[in-house]
């Protein structure tokens, strides 16, 4: 007899039918193991099948274990049979963003500088996650050091929107998002420093949470980035949230709370709740079709009793803020090894860098001090306010080979950053932010809305959005996934 192919194995043990089992939620997959009316096994086989028929279109995993995962899967199954405790993501398919390290497992970020490396040890964020049960299949595309909201990179090439593969999914969690509108995962981590958890939310019709600077363990002292969840609903992001979140004796900024405050019931009434709504943010120019989709979805809010309002805080002095910062962040991270390998750096990346080597103390000092009064401004604005909601993006998904937009609504985009000001002023608040799905294009391209939250008020974050998901009701799978 004829040994059994690998598909062949899969389709063997992936019951009920692989797709239906990558369309359910990870809360509801975790139920179902839990009840042993699944196995982690079972769970995985399906996944990998969803990865061998779509991935090849999409270039969401650019590196798959799945034979470690498999492994793992088999130790998982055993551990429940055995009686041992099982952690909250026990048998849940994951996999990290390719700027994580994961030890044993190629980690590129993006780089041909770093394309063969394989790191020696994990991240804390991968230790976490598989302490939690999760199951490790592989790693999620990202752009070049996770650098701009475009996930394409010269190791890897371009990932593609799901819902049409002729346009970007956004990024720096690029891969991670596609990973997750196409069945391909039920959870995935990401990154964000200017958008990189909600850009790619919002173009592939997921979830995306910027958590409050050190609610995830991040080993600076930095607050503009943080470690944060994904996955296609609100209840799954708290699932994954609450094994990741708490503090860690390498974090700097760790805050105290344990992460099982996040499996708390996210239902809560909303009566009465003032809800500030977006105007212009000062003048920040906007595609006419994205405005459209995410102000249709003002109804919902005060459908769930919110006392909605057009007011938005003032963000004058963020533009040099977060372009200084971010620079001199960049050429504190690169700019070592820009002279030895400045040929393997993509232009823009680049750019950045040189201007971050060219800035002044006096510079960086200014920097700071307009972030804190952006800050500050931010907090006494929701002193009248519990959140303020407004789009995640300036523009709807564009084209692939398209490295950024150059305008928007007439107006010149000076830097790759700079349509994504949405995102990266609601960075310098540190306030929570949340990308939800608000809707389709006539085109029939997704669009995110923010909900943005009070300082260090996550799970509230998180209570609004589960209130929206469940009454907007936008859930559209792409058709390639079905």
């Amino acid at each position: 007899m004829q040994p059994l192919s690998r598909r062949a194995a899969l389709l063997a043990l992936a019951t009920p039918p692989a797709s239906d089992l990558c369309r359910q939620s990870a809360v509801d997959l975790a139920r179902l193991i839990r009840a042993k009316k699944l196995s982690a096994r079972e769970l995985l086989a399906a996944h990998l099948l969803q990865i061998e028929r779509l991935n090849p279109k999409l270039n969401a995993i650019v590196t798959l274990v799945a034979d470690q995962a498999q492994q793992a899967a088999a130790a998982a199954d055993e551990r429940q049979a055995k009686r041992r405790p099982l952690g909250p993501l026990h048998g849940l398919p994951i996999a990290h963003k390719d700027l994580v390290n994961t030890k044993g497992i190629r980690t590129t970020y993006g780089s041909r500088i770093f394309q063969d490396q394989v790191p020696t040890a994990d991240d804390p964020i991968v230790e976490r996650l598989r302490d939690a049960g999760a199951i490790l299949l592989g790693k999620t595309n990202t752009p070049e050091f996770g650098a701009g909201s475009q996930t394409f990179n010269s190791v890897f090439g371009a990932t593609r929107n799901p819902y049409d593969l002729t346009k970007t999914c956004g990024g720096s969690s690029g891969g991670a998002a596609v990973a997750l509108a196409s069945g391909m995962l039920p959870i995935a981590d990401g990154s964000d420093l200017g958008g990189s958890l909600r850009n790619p939310a919002s173009f592939c019709n997921v979830v995306g949470f910027r958590p409050s600077p050190g609610r995830v363990p991040n080993l600076t002292f930095s607050p503009l980035s943080t470690l944060g969840p994904m996955a296609r609903s609100v209840a799954d992001v708290a699932l994954l949230l609450s094994a990741m979140a708490g503090p860690h004796p390498l974090s700097p900024l760790a805050l105290p709370e344990p992460g099982s405050l996040f499996r708390e019931p996210l239902a809560r009434s909303f009566r009465g709740i003032r809800v500030a709504w977006f105007r212009d943010l000062g003048g920040v120019p906007f595609d006419p079709r994205v405005t459209a989709v995410v102000n249709a979805q003002r109804q919902v809010f005060s459908s769930l009793g919110c006392i909605v309002e057009v007011a938005e805080p003032d963000f004058a002095g963020a533009d040099f803020a977060f372009k200084t910062l971010r620079a001199w962040t960049s050429a504190a991270a690169q700019g070592e090894r820009l002279g030895q390998h400045r040929a393997l750096y993509k232009e823009t990346l680049l750019k950045e860098v040189e201007q971050g080597l060219a800035l002044s103390g006096q510079d960086v000092a200014h920097a700071e001090a307009l972030h804190v009064e952006v800050w500050q401004r931010f907090q006494r604005f929701l002193d009248q306010y519990e959140y303020f909601i407004l789009p995640v993006t300036q523009v709807p998904p564009f084209d692939v080979d398209t490295p950024y937009p150059r305008e928007i609504a007439g107006q010149r985009m000076e830097s790759y950053i700079d349509w994504m000001k949405a995102c990266w002023y609601i960075t310098l608040t540190g306030s929570p932010a949340l990308s939800v799905p608000a809707g389709f294009t006539p085109e029939g391209l997704p669009v995110g809305l923010q909900i943005v939250g009070r300082r260090q008020q996550d799970f509230a974050v998180l209570q609004l959005g589960h209130a929206y998901e469940q009454a907007a009701r936008l859930k559209r799978w792409p058709a390639l996934a079905l």
